[in-house]
C-alpha cells in the first residue's frame, strides 16, 4: 500500500502556483494547498506567514491529500475552511469525510457511492485522479494513522489497535508492516530495545552525521548544526538507545564515517557500506537502482521509473528519493529532472549542486 500512497499528487515545480503563493493571491485559495517540508505545516497560498525557501515547498491539490504525507494544517490560515471552486476536489473531499466520519467500520466502494449520489466508477475513478490513491487504500492509511497517534498518546498496542478499526492483530500486522518498518509493538515502544551509535563530523558540504546499529548505517545526514542533526536522529525513536560512544560498534562507525568523507573529497568510487534501514520493496528498487548511476552521472526521475520497470511511477521515484535517509550512500542527488533542473533534494538544493559539480569535475 505504501507504494501507492507514495504516488499521492505533490507538483514540486509549478511556477505558477509558487507566484500565487509569493503573492498571497486569495483568489487561488481552495485550488491547492502548499506544504513546507522543514516545518511540517501547509498552508493556504494567501497564509499572512513569512515565505519559505522555494526547494522547501511541496503543493498539493486539497488539505487531505497534505495531510496523508504527514503535514498539519497551519493555525493561523486554517486551509481546511478554504472552498473550492472544482466540482472534482469536492466530490473527493466529501469522500474523504464520508470515510474519516465512519473509520469505526470499513466503508465498502458501494456504500460510499449511495451515500454521496454518484456511480461506484465515477467515484473511484475520480478519487484516484486526484488523490492518487483508492478509497480504500487512503481508509486504509487513515485507519493506520488513527493507531499511530493512540500509541504516542500512551494506549496500549491492544487499545490502539482496536481504537483505529482492526479487527484482529493480523490485519494490524498485515497492513502496517511495509509502512512502521518493523512490528507495531516495537513502534509502540518507540524504538526501545535498539541501540544506535553516531557520530559528527565536519565536511565538505557543512556537518556530517553518520549513525548505526549493529548491522549497518542507519543513517547519513548533512545539516548546519549539529543539534538540528541529533534531533532529527531522536525524533522518530524516542525511546531507542542513542548514543555518540558505543565500544562494539563506533570502530565500524569510525571506518563508515572515513568512506564518506572520503567521497566528499572527491573520491570516484561508489560507498558501499552495509545498511539497516527500514523500507518498503518499491524505495529499496528505486534506491538499488540509484545506486547504479556512475560517478559523476546523472538520470533523470523518469529514467529511473523506467529501469525499475514503472514508466508511470514517476512522483512515487520522486518520494522514494525524498525518503532517503542516507546520503551518498544512495546517491539520490544524482537525479534530476526531465529539464535538467536539480529538482528537490533532502539536504538542500545547494549541496546537491556543489556535489554534481565536484563529482563532474
Amino acid at each position: 500500500m505504501l507504494e501507492l500512497l507514495m504516488t499521492m499528487p505533490s507538483v514540486t515545480n509549478n511556477p505558477d502556483m509558487w507566484n500565487a503563493v509569493l503573492a498571497r493571491d486569495a483568489s487561488r485559495d481552495g485550488s491547492f494547498v502548499f506544504a513546507v517540508r522543514s516545518t511540517g505545516i501547509y498552508c493556504r497560498p494567501s497564509c499572512p506567514a513569512r515565505r519559505p525557501r522555494r526547494e522547501q515547498v511541496e503543493f498539493f491539490p486539497l488539505p487531505e491529500a497534505a495531510e496523508q504525507e504527514g503535514f498539519r494544517a497551519c493555525k493561523r490560515c486554517k486551509p481546511r475552511g478554504a472552498k473550492s471552486n472544482d466540482p472534482r476536489s469536492d466530490l473527493v473531499r466529501r469522500i474523504c469525510h464520508a470515510i474519516d466520519d465512519h473509520d469505526e467500520e470499513p466503508r465498502t466502494l458501494q456504500r460510499l457511492s449511495a451515500e454521496i449520489g454518484v456511480s461506484a466508477h465515477h467515484l473511484q475513478r475520480t478519487f484516484k485522479q486526484v488523490m492518487g490513491i483508492t478509497p480504500r487504500q487512503y481508509a486504509e492509511s487513515q485507519r493506520l494513522k488513527k493507531f499511530k497517534a493512540n500509541v504516542k498518546g500512551g494506549a496500549s498496542v491492544t487499545d490502539a489497535m482496536y481504537s483505529a478499526g482492526y479487527g484482529s492483530s493480523r490485519g494490524l500486522y498485515e497492513k502496517s508492516s511495509a509502512q512502521l518498518g518493523m512490528t507495531p509493538a516495537t513502534y509502540g515502544r518507540g524504538g526501545k530495545g535498539m541501540r544506535i551509535v553516531y557520530t559528527l563530523a565536519d565536511s565538505a558540504l557543512g556537518r556530517l552525521l553518520v549513525a548505526a546499529t549493529e548491522r549497518g548505517v542507519c543513517a547519513v545526514a548533512l545539516g548546519d548544526s549539529d543539534s538540528e542533526l541529533t534531533a532529527n536522529l531522536f525524533a522518530e525513536y524516542p525511546q531507542a538507545s542513542i548514543d555518540s560512544r558505543d565500544t562494539r560498534i563506533s570502530p565500524s562507525l569510525n571506518l563508515w564515517l572515513s568512506e564518506v568523507l572520503e567521497s566528499l573529497s572527491g573520491n570516484p568510487k561508489r560507498i558501499d557500506l552495509p545498511l539497516d534501514i527500514q523500507a518498503t520493496a518499491f524505495q529499496w528498487r528505486v534506491w538499488e537502482e540509484l545506486r547504479r548511476i556512475p560517478f559523476g552521472a546523472t538520470r533523470s526521475y523518469q529514467e529511473i521509473a523506467q529501469a525499475i520497470g514503472k514508466p508511470k511511477a514517476v512522483r512515487a521515484v520522486a518520494r522514494a528519493c525524498a525518503s532517503n535517509h542516507a546520503a551518498l550512500v544512495i546517491p539520490c542527488h544524482r537525479v534530476i529532472r526531465e529539464d535538467k533542473s536539480l529538482g528537490g533534494y533532502r539536504w538542500g538544493l545547494e549541496r546537491k549542486r556543489k556535489l554534481l559539480e565536484k563529482e563532474r569535475g
